[in-house]
């Protein structure tokens, strides 16, 4: 099991794209959570498979979503235990 911290920086607060990623995230094997950051960044954990997780962030890439990004800081962490599904967090 592998965990992730990306940061999402642009026009990311106020598009809908915290559901979108909560959409997105149903089609893989992975749990985590997205919130918005209080300085208009979006951030999301994702724990996972490597590929699961790696499959997820090329479909956000490829997403209708890509047009708000402008940057993208992706890091490793440790996974949270006990971790079940995936959400929006505030």
């Amino acid at each position: 099991m592998k965990a992730i911290s990306a940061i999402y920086e642009g026009k990311v607060q106020g598009v809908g794209f915290r559901s979108s990623i909560l959409s997105l995230a149903k089609g893989y094997e992975i749990t985590g959570w997205v919130k918005n950051l209080p300085d208009g960044r979006v951030e999301l954990l994702a724990c996972g498979e490597t590929s699961e997780l790696e499959d997820f962030l090329q479909g956000i890439r490829e997403s209708h979503l890509a047009g708000h990004i402008e940057t993208v800081s992706v890091l490793p962490v440790t996974p949270e235990a006990g971790m079940k599904g995936f959400r929006i967090i505030s």
